[in-house]
């Protein structure tokens, strides 16, 4: 023990660990650049939004919601999308979520809702999952939840990867231009790669086989040059019309559907660089809504308010003291005044007795905040009316969106949704809870609410029950309309790089019409990977050796995105007679995934209980998504290419959820 430096070393590892976030704990994060398209001066006088020459730094965090540090990354869940925009006038805080409502409307509740929703206190159970009964407790009993529950229930709530998820400011806030003058805005991200989920099945298998899988998505793609990106878009209404829409915008369990007011196109988020320390960047990150800039200001949302207090609480207890703005990380890039000294860790060394504002001792010159045109000011609003503890009747509405949102998904979608809740109520033991759920259901649609009652053993739907509890407040609201394009998912690829294939080898492949295939698809951008029985190599039907990089335990087929069988008759013969191999490609498909098979490859056809010799198109119409084609060794180059396009095509779809044979597939 006279060992300072071991005594040194031991205390530094028992203080390593900080206290993780209380919700958004599970996070991965990366820097680039935003660029606005042209200036945005008609609406605010934001630095980082005038001048399209300009690239303002950033630092994004994506996060789920519910899980601990150590969770998974595929479960169901909200996930958090903030941005930390470093602005020639401070620093901007854009702290989102892939949903574009909120499970509340006011910050009294928020403690309610997250001790509801993490694992219940007497045994710590479940971890990361909304499928218990403290969770659909509270959420039956607050008629307000409905319109995120069927968000959380929806394909939105198991992303493919955060390139492929949408973000939300979720609250309403000013643009405030040079002038003065004022609009209400809404802000989106939308991005480059489309908004795909995955199969719940699928985000099941990915928790144990790769419960890091969105964080390395994120971190390989951007590592191999595939950056992410995303559109900034912004939903600007005027004050004055904003009463015509027929919902209170300060309500954070409302959107603004596109239709009423359009997105307008704003600039471009590329992230390009990968954070070089996970704790000191991505961990010790501090996001906070009320770190907004000149031309940007907050809005009178209860909820918002709330999260303007809990945010500065969260990180004084989480980095240790009132100087986290000093982190690197945290840190302003433009000089900044607010003549705040000392406080634990404490990083800036300041010169000089001013510590306070005004002051004239500096330089002789007088200094003074108050009045000046720099820094930032809030936007004068009058108030008026009694101050009292409670929602206003605009509050009321519970239901008109939450049947917007069911009416604009698709055939499949609705059924995704309808199957979630079903799985998520089997998990509840209350009956009680389960009928009180299903009584909501019903004032959304009454086909959802019998189909969720049908599967967890549940009377019929009674809107009238959920009408005569404590806490419901009957509304008359009627949604302005019925349906909304921009609330479904996107059913086709605009940009296929980075799309994963998996191609299936064995013993006696044909690498003579593999090989041009193979390259011609890497040029068009897919990430191809091959996979056979072994890491190392296969035998080709040529004798010589082909490089086989993953196994199908190491590459699962819940890893990809497309699964193609290569040809050769011992090398087909000898996929089709292999479990994992059959397994492989029966869970492909059943994940609605294309298939594609070369020449002999067609025996493995025979899992999905196609018969062999069937023509392509035959196939094709019967079988969405499979793709039956011929490129053995003297194909000509034109031959391959034509392949090679076909197949892109088929990836053009994310997934064939019109298979009519998916639950009689054994996988």
């Amino acid at each position: 023990m006279e060992d300072f430096v071991l005594r040194e070393k031991l205390v530094h590892f028992a203080h390593e660990r900080i206290p993780e976030r209380v919700v958004h704990a599970r996070g991965s994060g990366a820097h680039g650049w935003f660029q606005v398209y042209k200036s945005m001066a008609t609406y605010t006088r934001a630095d980082c939004l005038q001048d399209p020459e300009q690239k303002t730094p950033v630092f994004v965090r994506f996060s789920t919601f519910a899980g601990e540090r150590g969770s998974a990354d595929t479960v169901r869940d909200l996930r958090g999308f903030e941005v930390k925009f470093y602005t020639r006038e401070g620093n901007y805080d854009l702290v989102g979520n892939s949903f574009p409502v909120f499970f509340i409307q006011d910050a009294m509740k928020l403690p309610d809702l997250v001790h509801a929703f993490k694992p219940e206190p007497h045994h710590g159970m479940p971890q990361a999952s909304s499928a218990h009964d403290t969770f659909w407790d509270f959420a039956s009993l607050m008629p307000e939840t409905t319109h995120a529950l069927l968000w959380l229930m929806s394909d939105r709530a198991i992303p493919r990867s955060y390139r492929m998820m949408e973000g939300f400011g979720v609250h309403t806030f000013r643009f405030v231009n040079a002038g003065g003058d004022t609009s209400f805005v809404r802000l989106h991200w939308k991005p480059k790669f489309g908004v795909h989920g995955l199969a719940w099945d699928e985000a099941q298998k990915l928790a144990g086989r790769d419960p890091d899988f969105h964080r390395r998505d994120l971190w390989e793609s951007i590592a191999r040059g595939h950056f992410p990106e995303w559109e900034l878009g912004a939903q600007i209404l005027a004050e004055n019309k904003a009463a015509s829409l027929g919902f209170d915008i300060l309500d954070a369990t409302k959107l603004i559907p596109e239709e009423l007011v359009p997105v307008t196109p704003v600039g471009r988020l590329v992230l390009d660089r990968n954070p070089d320390s996970f704790f000191a960047e991505t961990e010790q990150a501090a996001f906070h809504p009320g770190h907004v800039v000149p031309g940007i200001d907050l809005c009178d949302d209860p909820l918002l308010h709330g999260r303007l207090f809990l945010s500065t609480v969260a990180q004084l207890w989480r980095l240790g003291g009132p100087n986290f703005h000093e982190l690197p990380i945290n840190r302003a890039v433009t000089p900044f005044h607010n003549f705040q000294r000392d406080g634990m860790h404490r990083q800036t060394v300041h010169k000089g007795r001013i510590s306070y504002e005004p002051h004239s001792l500096d330089n002789e010159t007088e200094f003074r905040v108050d009045g000046d045109a720099q820094g930032f000011r809030s936007h004068p609003q009058p108030v008026e009316g009694p101050k009292v503890r409670e929602r206003g009747p605009a509050f009321d509405d519970h239901f008109s969106q939450a049947a917007l949102f069911w009416n604009s998904q698709s055939p499949a979608g609705r059924e995704h949704i309808a199957a979630a809740f079903r799985y998520e109520l089997s998990k509840v033991e209350s009956a009680a809870v389960r009928q009180r759920v299903i009584d909501n259901l019903a004032h959304v649609d009454m086909k959802l609410a019998r189909k969720v009652a049908a599967g967890v053993g549940i009377d019929t739907p009674d809107p009238r029950a959920a009408a005569g509890r404590a806490g419901f407040r009957q509304s008359d609201a009627v949604a302005p309309l019925q349906e909304s394009a921009a609330l479904g998912m996107s059913i086709t690829v605009s940009h296929l790089h980075t799309r994963r294939v998996a191609v299936l080898v064995h013993d006696g492949v044909d690498a003579l019409g593999l090989r041009p295939l193979l390259q011609k698809l890497a040029q068009i951008g897919l990430d191809v990977r091959v996979v056979g029985p072994r890491v190392g190599s296969v035998t080709t039907a040529g004798g010589r050796r082909f490089e086989v990089p993953y196994s199908f335990a190491t590459l699962p087929s819940v890893q990809a995105d497309a699964v193609l069988v290569a040809g050769g008759a011992e090398s087909a013969a000898a996929l089709a007679a292999s479990g994992e191999a059959v397994l492989y490609v029966r869970e492909a498909y059943k994940h609605a995934k294309p298939v594609a098979v070369i020449d002999d490859g067609a025996a493995l056809l025979g899992a999905l209980g196609i018969a062999a010799g069937g023509s392509a198109q035959d196939v094709a119409r019967a079988h969405p998504g499979v793709l039956v084609g011929s490129v053995h060794g003297d194909v000509q180059a034109d031959a391959v290419a034509a392949f090679a396009q076909s197949f892109t095509d088929s990836l053009r779809v994310h997934r064939y959820w019109d298979r009519t044979d998916l639950d009689a597939i054994a996988a």
